[in-house]
């Protein structure tokens, strides 16, 4: 017979009657509602793919070749291994409607070392999100100073490894520390400039759409699959950057005036929102301008200016900038979420997760925005970008999966969503993440593995022992005064 301490173990797992409790003494402050919640869903998921990647896979890098007018399949593919994971967490979080969002379902459903692990790879994946966003950002802001005749030195605008002459990114610095000081202002404050931001953001794309479709040159649809179904699935793999979004809004869910029934309606619908704007954009990009001529890093604006409309070019850039910055909110309030709830759970110090007059952790807010800053500066985009996607798709692997285990040994949880075709959409889920993930270069593997490894020792130097699981823990007095009623 084992005699083992179950609560010494690192597969103990975190009861799912503490969430509520723990959730009322979170000091966050409930004030999002369906519609806030599913722009700040689509805020995360429409933004730089559809103003940088989309024009990177298709016109190709030094390394890569372009898949042209296939980054439309690019992007179903992704889309349709992003809805699997969409269905799994919409499960979830009518479950489970707590901050930590995958790291969560995670602890909860596979044990703590694989809820530390899931937590420890979002805090590097959506730090690295919202500094590819800053990147994107950055690429447009500089198009728009071109177009009215001001040029900024190469040197601040693009990293060393760019081959352009630069140094460091310093508007993509500048914009990551902007963002952070909007979220610093609270999740009212926020919530209100996503939804506004989020309107502007969607009538843009239409007004692209609308426009570009009246430019469109067929025979720039020839051929439509330039370099084989290879870099078709391996650009599917860069542009899923594109196409999750609701897993960070998902962390908001104890911010969310009924996140039960809210939140896995926002999951979905802002899912579905992005993909009929994606799919009609591609088609309208690609059609615009041949795909060798599309300047990768920004798409729309090099388009309109290729086919005799520079004002055009310049106004979608204007509004890029403005309707990407949705995507790093989203983003940065995601990892300052999944941060503060490591630290409520005693994995990291409970420093990080003290909150302020507004209901904000603003220590981590600001630790995550700098971070990205740093980050934005002296990264290229493609890097930064394929090191999120192996983290994301690394999170909806253990999300299918745990749904699918939970459903199993929790089967009577009251659950206000269930994804339908157990367990066969949650394992499609599994099959297109893993296949999608062994499409990234070696090199993205090298530096996640890194990470990974840097989380390991400090969970057994620190989280495993300092865990509120452990009744030995040192913080074990928070535990205890969580739980007692008031």
């Amino acid at each position: 017979m084992s005699t083992t301490d179950p609560s010494q173990s690192i597969l103990r797992r975190k009861p799912i009657d503490d969430i509520e409790v723990e959730n009322k003494h979170s000091g966050l402050f409930r004030s999002l509602g369906l519609w806030q919640l599913t722009a700040i869903g689509v805020g995360g998921i429409i933004g730089v793919g559809i103003f940088s990647l989309a024009g990177l896979v298709a016109h190709g890098s030094a390394d890569t070749p372009g898949v042209g007018p296939a980054v439309l399949i690019s992007f179903l593919v992704a889309g349709l291994a992003s809805a699997a994971a969409a269905l799994s967490y919409a499960e979830f979080a009518g479950m489970i409607p707590r901050a930590g969002s995958a790291y969560t379902y995670g602890y909860v459903a596979l044990g703590e070392i694989i809820g530390w692990f899931i937590g420890w790879d979002l805090l590097l994946e959506y730090i690295a999100i919202v500094a590819v966003v800053a990147i994107g950002i950055s690429g447009y802001f500089d198009a728009f100073l071109s177009g009215i005749g001001i040029h900024m030195p190469a040197w601040m605008t693009s990293t060393a490894d760019e081959g352009k002459g630069g140094i460091v990114n310093i508007p993509a610095i500048l914009v990551c520390l902007l963002v952070t000081w909007i979220l610093s202002r609270g999740t009212k404050t926020f919530g209100r400039f996503e939804l506004v931001a989020v309107a502007i953001k969607v009538l843009l794309i239409l007004f692209i759409i609308g426009l570009g479709v009246f430019y469109i040159n067929t025979e720039n649809f020839n051929p439509f699959m330039p370099s084989g179904f290879g870099p078709v699935l391996a650009g599917a793999a860069t542009v899923f950057f594109a196409v999750f979004g609701y897993d960070a809004m998902s962390t908001a869910a104890e911010e969310a005036t009924d996140g039960k029934k809210h939140m896995p309606k926002a999951i979905i619908l802002s899912l579905v929102i992005a993909m009929l704007l994606y799919v009609a954009a591609t088609l309208v990009l690609t059609g615009m301008q041949n795909y060798r001529d599309i300047d990768p890093a920004a798409g729309f604006a090099s388009a309109f200016t290729g086919v005799g409309l520079p004002v055009i070019a310049t106004i979608i850039s204007v509004f890029a900038v403005l309707s990407i910055l949705t995507v790093m909110l989203t983003f940065l309030l995601g990892v300052t979420r999944v941060w503060f709830s490591m630290s409520r759970d005693g994995l990291l110090p409970g420093w990080f997760s003290k909150t302020d007059r507004h209901g904000t952790p603003q220590r981590v807010t600001w630790i995550g925005g700098i971070a990205s800053a740093l980050l934005a500066g002296v990264f290229p985009i493609k890097a930064v970008a394929d090191l999120t996607n192996i983290g994301i798709l690394a999170a909806f692997v253990v999300v299918c999966v745990s749904v699918i285990i939970f459903r199993y040994t929790k089967p009577d949880a009251p659950r206000t969503f269930r994804l339908p075709l157990m367990p066969v959409v949650p394992a499609f889920g599994v099959l297109a993440s893993a296949f999608l993930m062994f499409q990234l270069h070696w090199e993205t593997w090298m530096r996640f593995g890194i990470w990974l490894l840097v989380g390991l020792v400090i969970y057994f130097a620190y989280g495993k022992r300092h865990s509120l699981m452990n009744p030995n823990s040192p913080r074990h007095d928070e535990a205890v005064e969580m739980h007692t009623p008031v």
